[in-house]
């Protein structure tokens, strides 16, 4: 007889496109960093939605705060105000220290409206001639999957058969300032970065770099715009990844963490400067700004007001980058990045008994059977992003089965030849 893991995964596999490759996991309920499937096993989150679920599962300030909306009002379209809308920009924009907001729905809504009010300022204000602005972008980049996103992204399986591809973009190398330098001239409208590359396998970019873009992009009249829609709101031991350099950029990006793992909500940050090019008609979203978003969205912005998942993220983070170190001088895993509670793990593929290209997916395939939940990137590297809610017994429960699965000794816990135990379970829920 089939198991219920079984039939969900088989209905999936018969019926939907094939554009994932998720883990043989049947999810069906969660809590805080901790999910059940349907067959009644528990595991560790170690990847929170691609950081959308900062605040963990079903977090009780948030569902209520949908709840309550739900009663009330769900969707008018801008075509009318309604009574969440303002606050949600005012206090969006108060906790970015800008002054205007314009809410969409997904991260990619967020980059593509980026890219259309960048465009629409450098005609505008900067003087750029008409059909000639050019946006700079970074090797290894990845801002979504539109047909525009992808014609400046460097991952072939992004873009190979989508073409022709959108023009307008420039791409440098991540990391180099002197290449940003060069590429930035008089057409260039605005500089567009992740603070910390996600997707790419968490990269943390050179001291000073961001820094560096900051005073190049202010010296030029070029807009900095910061892609904060996987670093931003928390995970990296700040409100803002670009907060680890004292920058502050023209135009914040964000979306995933302020949708609560609820609803998707997005939103581009900027100056009433900036976001004041657009005029009605030009741009707009049936969804974007909707009551039960901004109501998620308000509620998103009060926990962060407080300050604790900042520190909790700087906090724990420190603990796992400890651990993971650990890992290194074992030899189990070639290399470790990140911030906070974020981090791209390079896996050794002897310690997982692959091959080179397959390490990641191994390693997560290995956790599954360990109780515990992450997603590989690029082939031999593993993203860890625990929710900022993840209770320290539980994050060293994770970080012992990765030691584990590595064929490494956990610091504390049990290797792979040790037997079965207490330490091999998870926390009792």
């Amino acid at each position: 007889m089939t198991s219920p893991s079984d039939r969900a995964i088989a209905a999936a596999e018969a019926h939907s496109a094939h554009n994932y490759h998720p883990l043989p996991v049947v999810v069906a309920a969660a809590e805080g960093a901790w999910m059940t499937d349907v067959d009644g096993r528990r595991y560790l989150d170690m990847l929170a939605g691609y950081s959308a679920l900062n605040f963990g599962h079903g977090n009780p300030r948030l569902v209520r705060a949908a709840e309550e909306q739900l009663r009330r009002l769900t969707l008018t379209s801008r075509a009318f105000h309604h009574d969440r809308f303002g606050d949600f920009c005012e206090q969006l924009a108060a906790l970015c220290g800008m002054e205007a907001v314009l809410p969409m729905n997904t991260g990619s809504e967020a980059v593509e409206t980026a890219v259309k009010t960048a465009r629409k300022w450098g005609y505008q204000v900067k003087g750029v001639p008409a059909g000639e602005a050019r946006i700079v972008v970074a090797e290894g980049n990845f801002h979504g999957r539109t047909t525009t996103i992808v014609s400046f992204s460097t991952d072939p399986e992004a873009r190979a058969g989508f073409d022709p591809f959108t023009p307008g973009f420039v791409t440098v190398p991540y990391g180099d300032l002197a290449a940003m330098e060069a590429a930035v001239d008089d057409r260039t409208v605005a500089v567009l970065l992740e603070p910390i590359q996600g997707e790419a396998g968490v990269l943390v970019p050179p001291p000073g770099y961001l820094a560096g873009v900051r005073e190049l992009t202010r010296r030029r009249n070029v807009l900095f715009v910061a892609d904060e829609i996987q670093s931003g709101l928390g995970r990296t031991g700040a409100t803002f990844a670009c907060e680890q350099e004292d920058v502050v950029p023209d135009v914040y990006l964000l979306g995933k963490a302020l949708g609560g793992g609820i609803v998707p909500v997005s939103a581009v940050v900027s100056s009433r400067e900036v976001l004041g090019v657009f005029r009605p008609g030009e741009h707009g979203s049936t969804f974007g700004g909707n009551p039960l978003a901004c109501a998620v969205g308000l509620e998103v912005v009060a926990l962060l007001r407080t300050g604790e998942y900042q520190e909790r993220a700087r906090v724990l983070g420190e603990r796992m980058h400890a651990a993971l170190a650990r890992l290194t001088s074992a030899g189990a895993v070639t290399a470790v990045r990140g911030r906070g509670l974020w981090a791209g793990v390079d896996v050794a593929p002897a310690a997982v008994g692959a091959a080179p290209g397959t390490a990641g997916r191994r390693l997560c395939e290995l956790l599954v059977e360990r109780g515990v939940l992450a997603k590989d990137t690029h082939g031999d590297t593993v993203r860890l992003a625990p929710p900022l809610v993840v209770e320290e017994a539980d994050l060293d429960f994770g970080l012992a089965r990765i030691a584990e699965a590595l064929g490494a000794a956990a610091p504390g816990g049990r290797g792979p030849g040790d037997g079965p135990g207490p330490a091999q379970q998870p926390p009792a829920g």
